[in-house]
């Protein structure tokens, strides 16, 4: 880990509690900060605070005072990334000219490691991953972290300059960029998302792009290829670009032709041998390809990662087969986009279950994707009206409320029949109902397992 000296004795808030802001207090503490945290929520785990405690760090809980930054003349802020920077402690700080920066900033000001960053408005999990399998071997480890559920700030002080570190980033994170330096970046995609934090769609693409904006003539920017504004995006960068194309449309990086997945001129592996489902998932190949042969792993492990990798938690993740039902849980799927991919990676019938957070969304553009297979849909949450409006345009007759996900999944299960998909897409965010999108794909499983339990 390096040695940053110019935080020793630097009045420093940490804004946000929870894992990641706990872990950067701890840091800060370490390279002998002054150190305040402070959340609006007074109900944080006892194992977290206790944790601060025992090191004597400060904590003001239940409210974020409007003095905060004065009474404690505070010079740098390390902010939760989901916290808008609206929140009047931000707007006081940025009025006073104090910086401002993420957890994952924070993170690489003390990293000896590579760093391989990836964001994407869909996908990034599971690239994120499929990476890290690629590049870890016997020879050098490399770490997950970021906005995949491990705090950037735990592992940077525990990977050594031979190992690497992958790391994605949401847009929330990239908005409190400074110095952060992928040597590779990967960018899967860009939709609109997450508009009612960032404003407008063009803030939206501009955090994300930061991923990039450090690099130099030296480093890599991965990124998809289908799509024309993706292309200019490309333009932005001064490093080396390496382009994925699902639809061929390059043949100087990773691509798909006649269901065959290459790397340059290189057969890597058949796209019906990848063990995820959906076109989504041969996207999400590619890019890990792409950054797998920029490093120079061999062939043959790669693609005996993507022959045995069986998904990732809560993204299109195969739960069950119960009396011929088989049940995916996609509660990641936030956004539109990736409830259109979940649903365009099946092709027999399928029971939707959706609804969330209502973001005020176009859920028109749902229509298409749902008039094809979905033969019902249980809806719950802010959006749930919305959703019936949209299921009856797209001509499905059976539209059921449910009070929550584990309610849908007893309704769902009672009327499907041999060789139906019950899939969880929520297409809204989970924060009407559920702390997190993780706890709402738990309770959808730990239902499915109560339904084994009863046969």
């Amino acid at each position: 880990m390096k040695s940053v000296e110019d935080l020793e004795n630097k009045n420093v808030l940490v804004l946000g509690m929870a894992k990641s802001g706990v872990s950067a207090a701890l840091l800060l503490h370490r390279l002998r900060a002054n150190v305040l945290v402070n959340d609006a929520n007074a109900n944080q785990p006892q194992e977290l605070i206790e944790k601060l405690e025992n090191k004597g760090i400060q904590m003001v809980l239940g409210e974020h005072p409007t003095n905060i930054l004065s009474q404690n003349k505070i010079e740098l802020i390390v902010k939760n990334p989901g916290i808008p920077y609206t929140n009047p402690v931000l707007v006081d700080a940025q009025a006073r000219g104090i910086k401002i920066v993420s957890e994952p900033e924070l993170a690489y000001w003390v990293m000896d490691s590579e760093l391989i960053g990836v964001t994407g408005s869909n996908g990034k999990t599971t690239v994120t991953t499929l990476i890290q399998l690629m590049l870890d071997d016997n020879k050098k480890h490399a770490y997950v972290a970021g906005n995949i559920g491990v705090p950037a700030t735990t592992v940077a002080q525990k990977a050594t300059a031979e190992d690497e570190i992958v790391m994605e980033l949401s847009s929330f994170m990239l908005a409190g960029i400074d110095r952060l330096h992928p040597h590779i970046a990967v960018l899967n995609n860009i939709f609109a998302s997450h508009l009612d934090w960032h404003k407008t769609r063009e803030n939206y693409v501009n955090d994300k792009m930061n991923i990039t904006k450090n690099q130099t003539k030296n480093d890599f920017l991965v990124i998809n290829w289908d799509n024309t504004e993706w292309q200019e995006l490309a333009k932005r960068t001064q490093a080396k670009v390496v382009p994925f194309s699902r639809q061929g449309l390059t043949k100087s990086g990773a691509y798909e032709i006649e269901g065959k997945l290459y790397f340059k001129d290189e057969l890597i592996i058949e796209a019906d041998e990848i063990g995820i489902p959906g076109e989504q998932n041969v996207e999400n190949a590619l890019a890990a390809i792409a950054v797998a042969k920029i490093e120079k792993v061999s062939t043959a492990h790669i693609k005996q990662v993507l022959t045995t990798f069986g998904g990732v938690k809560h993204r299109i993740q195969y739960v069950e087969n119960l009396n011929g039902r088989q049940f995916y849980n996609d509660s990641k799927a936030t956004d539109i986009e990736a409830t259109q991919v979940a649903l365009r990676s099946f092709k027999k019938p399928v029971i939707l279950i959706a609804g969330g957070l209502d973001r005020h969304d176009d859920l028109d553009r749902l229509i298409p994707d749902l008039e094809p297979n979905v033969k019902e849909v249980i809806v719950n949450g802010e959006t749930a009206e919305k959703f019936k409006k949209i299921a009856q345009k797209a001509g499905i007759s059976v539209i059921k409320d449910s009070s929550r996900v584990s309610e849908s999944v007893e309704i769902a299960y009672q009327d499907s029949k041999e060789g139906d998909i019950i899939l969880l897409s929520p297409a809204a965010a989970s924060w009407d109902q559920y702390k997190t999108f993780e706890e709402r794909g738990d309770e959808f499983i730990a239902a499915v397992q109560n339904l084994h339990k009863g046969e």
